[in-house]
């Protein structure tokens, strides 16, 4: 019996290990995390991560043949595969700071493993890192091994959250990078026997290490490239009276360019898309690349752009000031069915919304208020920290209220910002909205799920990114 033990319970490390457990029964599958109260989230019936459809898989395996523990040296110790699935944020300080991936917990988690291991054991890399981690994970191991072998394989994860349960049952492709050596050969096949269990075999890509690495990097920079390229074409949009949807759908039939990450939107989140690229940038400039390095920098500052643009359309719409004004946010995510709001577009625009001494009164239907308050208060370098380095309670913001509903966030409100696509959204009463907000009412959809049209007839005063503007705003001035 094959046992394989994954460090770190997140967002990748639980959904993924849940499913090869459910898809393995033969595969003892043990998930462990330093951080406690993450690990006892997983054995109860409130797991940390909200995932479609990740409760049942959970549940069906949790007590058979998936374990979550806290005894993470004692489970490396005992499987024959080590998945490694921990944080690899952007460096706040030192060489490559703001851009490069800080490896710090990846090099300490090798470094327990050569620590505590007494028989050979295949490493997978599951974490978005660099290319050329492996080698020097490989270097860690190798010069702490005491004779064991090693062999580290690169497995990246190409999942959609909110959709991870289906992306992991039915994925695209399974791509799995070693070394071109014998026992290189040998660890690949050992972890493609494991997924071929579900995944038909021609869908398992195999590849040497660094282009597995830098795969995974480039997949997203790619897919953060259209949404950015979209929300250039917005802005454009606006200006010349064309309707971003409409290019959109014309462009995205074109079989060549496809229609999938074309909406436009007050910009891309999650944990990886910034991320992911700020690191491709190093690397590029590492490798004296520079005029590569400027081409995907400029992705990420078309995001920050669009988000800057849509906070300078709200405060310009509402004749330049909108202080001490009731605003209500709906929607805190990066995107729907997900509770996760790491770089979510949303702090950004709420940040510009206090910034202006607005008054904001925040609904997420799966974000915590205290969640909400951290992301408002604490510092980027604070929030990528593991839980349990975080500041105990984030302070509190006097200007921010989170509230239980969107018709409460509404209640006596100036305006409306649809900061997360959530389909409730779309089947709200906007009457009842529209008959307890101020005068004039203004909607600022930063995700295109209202019908304008309808809510104008209502009376409202409505914003959608890239579409034609509300004769109101066609006075305004774009930048604030």
């Amino acid at each position: 019996m094959v046992k394989i033990c994954c460090i770190g319970a997140g967002y990748v490390g639980g959904p993924t290990m849940a499913v090869i457990a459910l898809k393995c029964p033969d595969i003892e599958v043990v998930v462990v995390d330093i951080f406690e109260p993450r690990i006892i989230a997983w054995n109860s019936d409130h797991l940390p991560i909200y995932e479609p459809g990740l409760d049942d898989v959970v549940k069906q395996c949790r007590g058979k043949n998936l374990i979550f523990s806290t005894d993470v040296e004692k489970h490396v110790a005992e499987a024959d595969i080590v998945f490694v699935s921990v944080n690899t944020p952007t460096k706040t300080q030192g060489l490559g700071a703001g851009k490069a991936a800080d490896l710090t917990y990846w090099e300490s988690a090798a470094r327990m493993i050569a620590d505590v291991s007494k028989t050979d054991k295949i490493v997978v890399e599951k974490s978005t890192v660099p290319v050329k981690t492996a080698e020097a994970i490989e270097k860690i191991l190798t010069h702490n091994s005491k004779g064991i072998n090693f062999q580290i394989l690169s497995n990246p994860e190409f999942l959609a959250e909110g959709t991870a349960i289906k992306d992991l049952f039915n994925p695209d492709r399974v791509l799995i990078g070693g070394r071109e050596t014998p026992e290189g050969q040998k660890a690949i096949h050992a972890l493609k026997d494991v997924y071929a269990h579900w995944v038909p075999v021609e869908q398992i890509i195999c590849t040497n290490l660094w282009s597995a690495e830098l795969s995974k990097l480039a997949a997203n920079a790619f897919l953060a490239q259209r949404i950015s390229s979209v929300n250039a074409m917005s802005a454009l949009c606006e200006a010349t009276g064309a309707d971003v949807s409409q290019v959109s759908h014309a462009i995205g039939k074109d079989t060549r360019i496809g229609s999938k990450f074309l909406n436009a939107s007050v910009g891309f989140g999650g944990s990886c898309f910034q991320k992911d690229i700020l690191n491709l940038v190093y690397i590029c400039e590492c490798n004296g690349l520079p005029e590569v390095a400027s081409y995907w920098k400029q992705v990420i500052q078309v995001n920050e752009y669009q988000k800057t643009r849509f906070v300078n359309r709200v405060v310009s719409s509402m004749f330049n000031t909108i202080s001490g004004k009731k605003i209500a946010i709906l929607g805190f995510a990066f995107k729907k069915d997900t509770g996760d709001t790491r770089e979510t577009p949303a702090i950004g625009v709420c940040q510009g919304l206090l910034g202006d001494k607005a008054m904001l009164r925040i609904y997420d239907p799966q974000v915590s208020q205290e969640q909400i308050q951290r992301d408002l208060s604490m510092q980027k370098s604070e929030l990528d920290r593991p839980p349990h380095l975080q500041p105990a309670s984030p302070t509190a913001i006097k200007q921010v209220a989170c509230v239980w509903d969107a018709y409460e966030a509404a209640k006596g409100a100036h305006g409306i910002c649809i900061l997360t696509e959530w389909d409730e959204f779309k089947t709200l009463d906007y009457q009842k909205i529209y008959d307890d907000m101020q005068k004039p009412a203004f909607v600022f959809d930063g995700r295109n799920v209202v019908d304008a049209e309808k809510l104008r007839e209502i009376g409202f005063i409505v914003y959608s990114i890239g579409k034609p503007l509300d004769s109101w705003l066609k006075d305004m001035p774009a930048v604030a």
